[in-house]
């Protein structure tokens, strides 16, 4: 079955989506762009602050702009530390031509109903600029967010992990025409470290700056499919112009 990368804090057997395997804890507000995609207060989806107002996340995340919040600075989900900041969101844009059933173009932009307040826990991440250079096949990449952490199980992590993973440049070899040149690929020749079910829409960083985010896969941690990623420098003139146009 295709795993999308969603989910819900302690979420049922019946809804599968996203995690990260066979990672670790990290110190908490190291990563300072990560956000964390929250409906009814249960987390479903990370997301990447990109610019003081909006977030970065995957289109397959969607929800009404009024039935989500979006946390920053954000540890531990089921016990606050008084940094972190809740945000409603007054505008969501996701790819025109995004398609749900292959997920190609899998992003949307989130407008935060105010400006994050940049600090030493909240910063945007950069964006990869269209003209540099493709990635090395031997780039080591980390993919962070709230996802299970187990496979086979169905709750998702309390405190947010990130796991490193290999750039899987041949990502056709695994996926036949599944895959396109708006995806990439990472993970484990040997299985075992991956993205999963809540890790949707969150960060895969890979030489200091955003490269991906986490979209889809089959099944988790499965050497012979690695996660698949919306390769996010195909979309940085659009989120430029998104961006532009709906600032004041």
């Amino acid at each position: 079955w295709v795993s999308l990368r969603a989910g819900t804090l302690l979420q049922s057997q019946t809804n599968r989506h996203e995690r990260i395997i066979g990672g670790q804890e990290v110190m908490p507000h190291s990563i300072k762009y990560q956000a964390s995609l929250q409906y009814d207060r249960m987390h479903y989806c990370g997301g990447t602050l990109i610019h003081q107002q909006w977030v970065m996340s995957a289109a397959h995340c969607w929800r009404p702009s009024s039935v989500i919040q979006v946390v920053l600075s954000a540890h531990n989900l089921v016990s606050s530390d008084g940094s972190e900041q809740v945000f409603n969101v007054s505008k969501i844009i996701y790819y025109p031509t995004y398609n749900p059933k292959t997920y190609n173009n899998d992003i949307m932009l989130l407008k935060l109903s105010r400006m994050a307040v940049l600090n030493a826990y909240v910063q945007p991440a950069p964006l990869q600029d269209v003209d540099v250079p493709p990635l090395s096949g031997s780039a080591v990449c980390t993919v962070s967010g709230w996802g299970v952490t187990t496979i086979y199980t169905f709750y998702l992590s309390p405190v947010l992990r990130a796991v490193d993973v290999d750039y899987i440049a041949n990502c056709w070899q695994y996926y036949g025409s599944r895959v396109n040149d708006n995806m990439m690929c990472a993970g484990s020749r040997y299985g075992g470290k991956d993205s999963c079910q809540g890790d949707s829409g969150g960060p895969l960083v890979c030489n200091s700056t955003v490269e991906g985010i986490v979209s889809w896969g089959i099944g988790c941690a499965n050497p012979y499919y690695p996660g698949v990623y919306t390769k996010v420098r195909n979309y940085v003139r659009w989120i430029n112009s998104i961006i532009s146009a709906n600032d004041p």
